[in-house]
């Protein structure tokens, strides 16, 4: 049976599975669909199906906004619809983003009529789902990674819009966009529930470096919170930001999330004894939930190759701590849950990162491989979360440097 929650979370699941969405123009101008890539909209029963057996009842999933509006102001909704068929028939919780990565042809962050487009787009979306689905809670992501698109397309051209030091402009067009979505979703539904996905890092500066690096250093850092900040009014009140947008605190976190600054070096994970320049899960997510005072979910985390299960029981560790010591965390998702190639690189070797492989072949979509050692892993994280859900928090748990 999936993990109790408290009353108040929303989720089916503590232990949730997201299938990679993204349908952005990648680095070279192709559009990727990766939906179609992993053959998860060609089976998707069978992997709705064998979530289930590691109690995974809620998932990720998006509409991919390129594929859903071909000609401005007009939609799609059938695959959307399909994809809400299969879920209730197997008894999946569906949490979905409206734009992850992707946008049509004729529109990209700095397009004047951006967030017109996608403000209409979210009260569209949120319109056809409660036709198909008035009761329970909708749970929407606006847009996916606002911090990480800003950077990809407008710092080091990877995608649209391919620029080059227009990384503020692009995030504050995203974020206007996203505000107004948000807006437009509650004028349909004012229940509609906001999960933000920004990545959760940590950047400290080089051993031995200066006052002037040590500040640049802690701006770099606080510049993860920016877009949340946005959306919570905090900073550029003109985007129309309010407190009340911040709702449930979606954070992505992954092995390469810490660095030293200038120049850029990684800090290592999984050295024995431990790499003391590497900040540990827990204290990162108190830091987040202690801003905001919201609850906070693990929305994106695993690890390629070799070291899926290593990283998989450091998470189950990391959080039965954070839950010990009073952070309100109502979830963790497995991202991506089936493995996935690279954006740029279709036709390289996949980067082996999900509890299941994809194995390819010829004449059909890819067949499923579950990875034995990383299910393992997520079964023994499982019963450490279990198990601090079951105990008392202890005082002082965690300090916070």
């Amino acid at each position: 049976m999936p993990l109790a929650l408290t009353s108040n979370n929303p989720f089916q699941s503590f232990w949730m599975a997201g299938y990679e969405c993204t349908d952005q123009l990648n680095c070279f101008g192709y559009r990727v669909d990766f939906l179609h890539l992993t053959g998860h909209l060609e089976l998707l029963d069978q992997d709705y199906r064998d979530l289930q057996q590691y109690n995974l009842g809620t998932v990720r999933e998006g509409i991919r906004w390129s594929q859903i509006e071909k000609t401005p102001y007009q939609y799609d909704w059938s695959t959307v619809r399909t994809m809400l068929e299969v879920g209730r028939r197997r008894g999946i919780q569906q949490l979905w983003d409206i734009c992850h990565f992707g946008y049509p042809d004729d529109l990209t962050p700095l397009h004047p009529l951006f967030a017109r487009r996608f403000s209409a787009l979210c009260r569209a979306f949120v319109q056809f789902y409660r036709s198909e689905q008035p009761e329970g809670e909708l749970i929407v992501t606006p847009i996916n990674e606002v911090s990480f698109m800003s950077w990809l397309g407008g710092d080091v051209r990877g995608t649209a819009p391919y620029c080059v030091g227009q990384g503020w402009e692009v995030k504050y067009g995203l974020m206007r966009a996203y505000i107004e979505g948000v807006a437009a979703m509650r004028e349909v539904d004012p229940g509609v529930r906001i999960l933000t996905t920004e990545p959760l890092i940590n950047i400290i500066p080089r051993a031995g470096a200066n006052r002037e690096e040590r500040v640049r250093a802690a701006h770099f850092h606080d510049h993860q919170f920016q877009s949340v900040d946005i959306l919570a009014g905090r900073i550029c009140p003109e985007l129309g930001g309010r407190p009340e947008y911040v709702d449930i605190l979606g954070f992505n976190f992954y092995y390469d999330n810490q660095w030293e600054l200038d120049p850029h070096s990684r800090i290592p994970w999984g050295e024995y004894p431990a790499d003391r320049r590497w900040r540990p899960l827990r204290h990162l997510l108190a830091a987040a939930h202690k801003r905001y005072n919201r609850p906070v979910v693990l929305t994106e985390t695993s690890h390629p190759g070799v070291d899926r299960p290593k990283w998989m029981r450091m998470i189950g560790r990391e959080c039965a701590a954070a839950l010990r010591s009073g952070v309100p965390l109502w979830g963790v998702c497995l991202y991506p849950i089936l493995d996935r190639p690279d954006w740029d690189f279709l036709d390289r070797e996949w980067h082996r990162s999900g509890l299941w492989d994809a194995v390819l072949r010829p004449d059909g979509p890819p067949v499923r491989v579950l990875h034995a050692p990383y299910a393992k892993a997520l079964q023994e994280a499982q019963s450490r979360v279990t198990r601090a859900f079951a105990k008392p928090t202890p005082a002082a748990e965690l300090s916070l440097p």
